[in-house]
Order: structure tokens, then C-alpha cells, then sequence
């Protein structure tokens, strides 16, 4: 299949494409290296330097490759600076997300995988939170993923456009090949930031907020190894035959900021000084998901749930 990767350059997206092409897919990368890297692109993809925004260039790579399927990745993704800044994200991820649907419909393309959030879910009623809970972005560029959302719904009512609406909650580690990881600029995910202690790249680790009502006062995340979210990419694709479908991606399990660091320690075997800042805006106490649906639907299931063995392939990638 040939499979138009947005934001292929970055973290996710290029992990996924190394997943797609070791299964015979052919792909084409489209991203305008914002938060991506040139480097990070499969040799054996095809790569578009463009940017969403630019429609005359999005129209132009959907008529110059046969492409089949869309799984979009690119998007601003910093909640905090989303708070700061939201029209940039409810902005500038909504229209360049409605460029790419748009000349995908007329291009005959009816497959997309949309790169969703939990950050819909500020303030969960359940937890586990699983597919019925309901929407609540906890940030304008939750919302962003909320109106691409509510979008596909309609384009699949009315063109039957197949879709899958995959929300992550917190994707780390890196490829077993060693070749690709996570290197955002400025990094704001924890794991990586750690880690960085850990290689004298920073003198510590600040956590954000020390007085949730969690176990030990730090927010609890759910952390899913990014080869088990590819593998997902995979099998919704494969499935979108039958049915639009929105999947909860994580494990299952939360972890609190104090245990990433202290597992931290344990597989790097630095002290790795902490301290507690102040509360991010837009970050809920609790984020916790329920793959259940995805499990009983499409059979999928993590390799990879151990967070130490997630932390583990993060640092053999950075060191």
C-alpha cells in the first residue's frame, strides 16, 4: 500500500514508517521538519519537504504519488505552550489538518489515521478512561484534536471516509534497531528529560507539581512503548476496510513522575537529583487508559508494557 506519512520526520511518525516498510508498504513523507529530522527518515521512503499550510503543495503531493492511505502525525503538540498560544494550535493544527483531509477526499483517498490525544480527557469521570468517556480537552491543543475528530465523523457520514482516531497517552522508548528515538527541541517529556540528567545534559529533573492527589503527590501517566502504538497504526489501517473505529492507546497502568525517575535510576545507575516546580498548565492529575476495545477489536497487544524496558531502549537510543 502506498501510505502518505505526515510529520514523518518526527518522533512517532518515523518509528511507525520504519514498521510499515519492514511489512512491504511504500511510503511517502510529507513534513516540514519543524520538529522533525531529516535524518530520522527511512532510506527507503520517499520525502516531501512541504508544509500543511501550503495547500498548492499538499494538492501537488497527492497528485504526483498514488497514494492510498493517510496517517497524520504532524501537528504542534506542546500542551503548555498550547496555553499560552492558542491560536497557533487551535489555528494552525485545525487548518493544516482540514488542507490534508480536503485533498485527500479529492483524491479519492478514504483510509486516514489521525494521530489523536488523551488530552481529551482533562477531567475524567472513569478510570481507567476508556472510548465513552466524555470530552473534555484539557488544552486548546486537545481541542485541536477534538474538531479533526468531529471532522472525520462527518467526512465518513458523508463520503465514507474510513478513519481511525488514535489517542495516545504517553508514547516513549524507541526502535529495538537502535536507529530511531526521541529528540524533540526543547524536549518536554519526561522520560527523555531524565535521561538527560543522566548524561550530564542537565543537572536535574524538574517535576511538575508535587500536590496532586495521587499516590505521592506527582501525576500519574500511562506509558506505552511507540512500537506497540505503530503496531497499532497497523492493524487499524488494516481494519478501516470494515469500519471507521477511535481507539484508547496506552497500557493500562499508571505510573506516578517519582517512579519514572526512580526507574530512571535503576537502569542508568545515576543518582539523578529531582526537584518539585510548580504545576503545568493544562496537566491532569490522572491519565490512565483502557485499551480493551482495541484489544477485543483488533487483537492488538503491547510487547513492550514493562516500563523499565521501555526506559531501558529510551537509553540505549540516547546514550
Amino acid at each position: 500500500m502506498n501510505i502518505l506519512v505526515t510529520g514523518g520526520a518526527g518522533y512517532i511518525g518515523s518509528i511507525v514508517i520504519e514498521e510499515l516498510i519492514r511489512q512491504g508498504d511504500a511510503v511517502i513523507v510529507f513534513d516540514n521538519l519543524y520538529y522533525g529530522h531529516r535524518a530520522a527518515v527511512h532510506p527507503e521512503a520517499v520525502f516531501v519537504e512541504g508544509d500543511l499550510a501550503d495547500q498548492a503543495a499538499v494538492k501537488s503531493t497527492f497528485g504526483t504519488h498514488d497514494v492510498e492511505a493517510v496517517m497524520h502525525f504532524a501537528s504542534y503538540t506542546l500542551v503548555g505552550e498550547s496555553m499560552e498560544q492558542p491560536f497557533k494550535y487551535i489555528g494552525d493544527n485545525v487548518t493544516n489538518g482540514l488542507n490534508l483531509l480536503q485533498e485527500a477526499v479529492a483524491h479519492g483517498v478514504r483510509r486516514f489515521i489521525l494521530s489523536s490525544s488523551a488530552n481529551l480527557f482533562f477531567d475524567p469521570e472513569r478510570m481507567p478512561i476508556d472510548e465513552d468517556e466524555r470530552i473534555v480537552p484539557g488544552s486548546p491543543y486537545g481541542e485541536s484534536k477534538n474538531i479533526l475528530e468531529r471532522m472525520l465523523h462527518w467526512l465518513d457520514r458523508i463520503y465514507g471516509f474510513r478513519y481511525a482516531a488514535l489517542r495516545y497517552f504517553n508514547a516513549a522508548g524507541a526502535s529495538p534497531s537502535g536507529e530511531r528515538g526521541e529528540d524533540h527541541d526543547p524536549e518536554t517529556h519526561l522520560i527523555p528529560r531524565v535521561l538527560q540528567v543522566a548524561l550530564g545534559q542537565r543537572e536535574r529533573i524538574t517535576i511538575f507539581g508535587g500536590d496532586y492527589p495521587t499516590r505521592d503527590g506527582t501525576c500519574v501517566r500511562d506509558y506505552i512503548h511507540v512500537i506497540d502504538l505503530a503496531q497499532a497504526h497497523i492493524l487499524a489501517l488494516q481494519a478501516l476496510d470494515e469500519s471507521s473505529r477511535t481507539y484508547n492507546l496506552g497500557n493500562g497502568r499508571g505510573f506516578t513522575n517519582k517512579e519514572v525517575v526512580e526507574t530512571c535510576r535503576r537502569v542508568t545507575g545515576h543518582p539523578i537529583p529531582a526537584e518539585v516546580g510548580p504545576h503545568r498548565p493544562g496537566d491532569p492529575a490522572v491519565l490512565v487508559a483502557s485499551s480493551e476495545k482495541i484489544r477485543r477489536e483488533l487483537g492488538w497487544e503491547p510487547q513492550y508494557p514493562d516500563l523499565r524496558t521501555i526506559v531501558e531502549h529510551a537509553w540505549e537510543w540516547h546514550r
